[in-house]
């Protein structure tokens, strides 16, 4: 199975709140969070530039939409080329390769503000489903015809599944919270996903990977 499952949107991808209110609340907040929190940004960037070699914003490779290919754009919280080194995928505060303004990013979530720009661009969404890696947990094509269906929606800076655990949740109980957010997609939905996760980022909840996160998965059984 692979992205050939997706070429027909999903239910809630043709619905009036997902094209044009999900949209439009989408493009009016991420432009006017791109002007006020611009200071933030600069100055975030400009403590990346001054603290540590690289660039301020760190480019991924991510799956979104239709399980199509996309670029990410974060603040770099770790060390040049450090995504293929050490502990791989997961870091947590005592990672080596992290930098000391990296691990205040991450505890605020301020890495994540430059996919305001994402989600203007219409990668992303504010709230949906966490775009996964192009590898991992696993490549495309070793997700179920049922795990695909995350990847009707547009992907999301939040999303159902980090309000339930996020970084803490095994990724097929991830996945599955996944597709039942692309099943219940709505107005209030949306809202309580919003508001649970600013009261998530402000006591920092659920903000550190325990370890792997990923067990076997049962296409490959």
């Amino acid at each position: 199975m692979g992205k050939e499952e997706l070429k027909q949107p999903g239910a809630a991808a043709k619905g009036f709140y997902y094209r044009i209110v999900k949209r439009s609340i989408d493009i009016i907040l991420s432009v006017l969070g791109l002007i006020v929190l611009s200071p933030l940004m600069l100055v975030t960037a400009l403590l990346i530039k001054l603290t540590s070699h690289g660039p301020a914003v760190f480019r991924q490779k991510r799956l979104g939409v239709g399980a199509k290919v996309f670029t990410i754009y974060k603040f770099r919280t770790m060390r040049v080329n450090s995504e293929h080194t050490g502990y791989g995928v997961y870091s947590d505060d005592h990672d080596p390769r992290m930098t000391w303004i990296g691990r205040i990013l991450r505890k605020l979530s301020i890495d994540e503000l430059p996919q305001l720009y994402n989600i203007l661009r219409g990668d992303m969404s504010l709230i949906g489903p966490r775009p996964p890696l192009t590898y991992h947990p696993w490549p495309v094509e070793k997700y179920t015809k049922e795990q695909l269906r995350m990847f009707e929606v547009r992907p999301g800076i939040t999303g159902w599944a980090q309000i339930h655990g996020r970084k803490d949740v095994e990724w097929h109980k991830r996945i599955e919270l996944n597709v039942w957010y692309v099943d219940h997609v709505s107005f209030p939905l949306d809202l309580k996903i919003f508001f649970v996760t600013i009261g998530k980022v402000f006591t920092n909840a659920d903000n550190e990977n325990k370890g792997a996160t990923v067990i076997e998965n049962d296409a490959e059984r």
